[in-house]
């Protein structure tokens, strides 16, 4: 059984990481969904959030098992029996911290090889930052993330649970003034 390890902190999950999941369904027999707690991110969803909403999402999908875990990510892999860890590109701008990333865990266990996959072009702007920082702002993120998501997100925001780690939450510029100098 050929088994991929997909790590992120997916913070939150986003429907780019859903079509990522699926379409790495049709490649490989089982694909765990790696939760990261050490992060050096500031979530703005507690790591045991991120996995209930994960699992919540995911729930139809009988190939995947979404897992929480710390430490290095080729170990983890390692111990779960993964051959594979599986990555996901959007432009090119990612690609250099992935085959960096991709090359050191090479060095740390050869036998776990790093599979790129290429999003989907309607999910080539979408990123869990992008979708906070709108959301963040009260704009409709219908259809950008499971609903589920959606649904803890806005609330989230809704009942002021904000985190520092959530973007453009400064006033907007209003450096401009009509009156002449």
């Amino acid at each position: 059984m050929k088994t991929a390890l997909y790590p992120g902190t997916f913070d939150p999950l986003t429907n780019g990481h859903m079509s990522l999941i699926r379409r790495a369904c049709d490649v490989f027999d089982h694909i765990i969904v790696a939760v990261a707690d050490n992060t050096p991110k500031a979530p703005l969803f507690t790591h045991e959030d991120r996995v209930d909403m994960a699992r919540e999402a995911l729930k139809s999908q009988s190939q995947v098992t979404v897992a929480p875990f710390s430490g290095l990510t080729v170990e983890y892999a390692v111990r779960r029996g993964a051959c594979v860890l599986l990555r996901g590109l959007r432009a090119a701008s990612d690609f250099e911290y992935e085959f960096q990333l991709a090359l050191m865990n090479r060095r740390l266990a050869r036998r776990i090889q790093t599979i790129f996959l290429m999003t989907d072009y309607q999910w080539l702007f979408i990123s869990s930052t992008m979708v906070k920082a709108a959301a963040s702002h009260g704009a409709d993120i219908t259809g950008l993330v499971p609903e589920n998501v959606r649904v803890r997100l806005m609330d989230k925001y809704a009942r002021g649970k904000v985190r520092q780690g959530t973007p453009c939450l400064t006033p907007t510029y209003d450096g401009f003034s009509s009156s002449p100098d």
